[in-house]
């Protein structure tokens, strides 16, 4: 059975890269300030020219028509490096993972209501980022896809967990989770300050990523993403890193 309270659990903790930010404890309570970089240069290759050819390319694929705007995909975090809370090592990374029996396992202790609302909007089949945080390089390193949709999320009612929730009930469970499975390795790691940039070029002349949640609310540890925004950050992996 795989060992509880692994992936992010209460918020979307600092990153360590960020020197000054406090670790926070839940997502109401303190912004994850992981997104706070110095540099707000995009880097060459990944301007405003970078997003108009993606545009042209996509357009071509289909007709031109745009797509509707829904929520069908997500980007879920979780930290790849030890780190203790309440005596239990919270760590899990995308390798663990790996190492699950079927390479598949729950995505439990999420403890924000809007990001449990999104686990309990997620369907059969989706895939979403496995995302990288609270690490010295936070970024996308792979895909998972859902493979089981929301239920109760059991370390609620398990008091030797750092996730515990005396408030919830059994008949009337607060917290849900989901399975997720491994699907593959992105072609490269797409760090966080890349996909930056995009949003900032973005946000000047209309680009997929403007209202990205990385950005937006990144406090939450699972955050939906449209497919626009899905496919554009997916076709940097065929791009060179910067």
């Amino acid at each position: 059975m795989p060992w509880p309270s692994r992936k992010r659990d209460k918020g979307a903790v600092a990153d360590k890269k960020e020197p000054d930010a406090k670790i926070a404890k839940t997502e109401e309570e303190t912004p994850d300030k992981e997104e706070e970089e110095k540099s707000t240069k995009p880097p060459a290759g990944s301007s405003k020219s970078g997003w108009k050819n993606w545009k042209k390319t996509k357009e071509s694929d289909s007709g031109g028509e745009e797509s509707k705007i829904t929520y069908c995909h997500w980007l879920l975090k979780s930290e790849p490096e030890s780190r203790l809370e309440k005596g239990v090592d919270v760590k899990f990374s995308i390798d663990d993972l790996k190492a699950q029996p079927n390479q598949t396992t729950f995505w439990d202790g999420v403890r924000n209501y809007q990001a449990r609302n999104f686990l309990r909007a997620m369907k059969l089949g989706q895939q979403a980022f496995f995302y990288h945080s609270n690490c010295k390089e936070p970024g996308i390193v792979g895909i998972v896809k859902i493979v089981k949709e929301a239920y109760p999320d059991h370390t609620q009612f398990d008091q030797k967990d750092p996730h515990y929730d005396s408030s919830s009930r059994k008949e009337n469970p607060k917290w849900s989770m989901v399975d997720v499975q491994f699907v593959r390795m992105t072609k490269r790691f797409i760090p966080l300050s890349e996909i930056k940039a995009h949003h900032l070029a973005h946000k000047a002349d209309g680009g997929p990523l403007k209202n990205m949640m990385l950005f937006t609310r990144q406090r939450l540890s699972i955050q939906p993403l449209t497919k626009e925004e899905f496919d554009f950050v997916l076709s940097l992996e065929e791009e060179k890193p910067h």
